[in-house]
């Protein structure tokens, strides 16, 4: 697996990835997005800021680089990085099918992406992620499985994932909704020619939303590397809208309320990578001081008090606007 690579690095900051949601196109449902990105947000200054961000990330020891098809064009601004890096051998690059953008590089579109998780979509998007990143491509995730999902079901589907992996492409999927544990346990039930087809699960975490913990264990004691996103809950751990409890938390540390909470989820057993949806520099390195946070049983017992019930957090994040 290409997650092995990351079990040589000695980096405090090699387990945790940089995902491109943020920056590959001008709208997402992130929290500050006006702060972040500003009023120009035309394909080159979000190729510019993007590469800017690869450029900081693997500096300062970042190596797992995660984008999607429905991510605008993060695949190819990663791209476009990778290609005029060619010395770079030592970094993990995934990306995801089953979500089509359809925004048009707007940010007030009807929608944004369309999900559809058929076989023909994965030969289509797969095509399109190969022209782009080629042998760099290294994870292919389906995009957000849930339980009534027909990828978890198509067994032609799963005979062409499994090709892909018989020739080196390490399968994955990701999860969201309130229902992610089923999904995740479904997901680890789907065998080809009696093997386990999938390598790596990628799952909603934070300090918020916490019910997909005890699956993502039995994913990690299966073999899987578990991929956490939304780490920040989609800004909502992130100043100024971080809960006060984590906001005295991140004063006690001297540190900010982002390295905080991705420092809770770093600490946990069966994550092998955090993701951090970085949108500046300043954020990014922000971002990268988890890996040095302390966090003392009482601060721990704190923090805990802030889950929610996972249908009360889904439908505050279904509520987000497309900034």
């Amino acid at each position: 697996m290409p997650f092995a690579r990351l079990a040589t690095a000695t980096t405090p900051t090699c387990h945790i990835g940089l995902g491109l949601a943020a920056v590959g196109r001008p709208g997402y449902i992130n929290l500050g997005r006006d702060h972040d990105l500003g009023a120009n947000r035309s394909v080159d200054a979000l190729r510019t800021r993007t590469h800017e961000l690869l450029d900081a990330a693997y500096a300062q020891g970042v190596r797992y680089f995660d984008a999607a098809r429905s991510y605008g064009r993060s695949e190819e601004f990663l791209a476009d990085w990778l290609n005029a890096r060619p010395d770079i051998d030592d970094i993990v690059v995934g990306s995801k099918w089953g979500y089509t953008y359809t925004a048009a590089w707007s940010t007030d579109a009807d929608r944004h992406e369309v999900k559809d998780h058929t076989l023909a979509t994965y030969e289509r998007q797969r095509a399109e992620s190969d022209e782009l990143l080629g042998d760099r491509l290294d994870l292919y995730q389906i995009h957000s499985v849930t339980p009534d999902s027909p990828a978890l079901t198509d067994k032609e589907l799963h005979a062409k994932l499994a090709e892909a992996a018989a020739r080196g492409l390490t399968v994955g999927f990701s999860t969201s909704g309130p229902a992610q544990a089923d999904a995740i346990r479904a997901a680890l039930a789907v065998t080809v020619d009696g093997e386990p087809l999938f390598r790596t699960v990628q799952s909603t975490y934070n300090s918020l939303e916490t019910s997909a913990a005890p699956a993502l264990a039995e994913a990690r004691e299966a073999g899987l590397t578990v991929i956490v996103k939304e780490a920040m809950a989609n800004g909502r751990l992130a100043e100024p809208h971080a809960p006060d409890a984590l906001k005295a938390v991140a004063e006690e540390t001297s540190l900010g309320c982002d390295a905080v909470a991705l420092a809770l989820v770093l600490r946990q057993p069966w994550a092998g990578v955090v993701l951090s949806g970085a949108a500046t520099v300043t954020q990014l390195s922000s971002n990268l001081h988890a890996a040095v946070v302390d966090l003392d049983a009482d601060q721990l017992n704190r923090l805990a008090a802030l889950v929610e019930e996972p249908r009360a957090y889904w439908e505050k994040r279904g509520q987000l606007p497309w900034h």
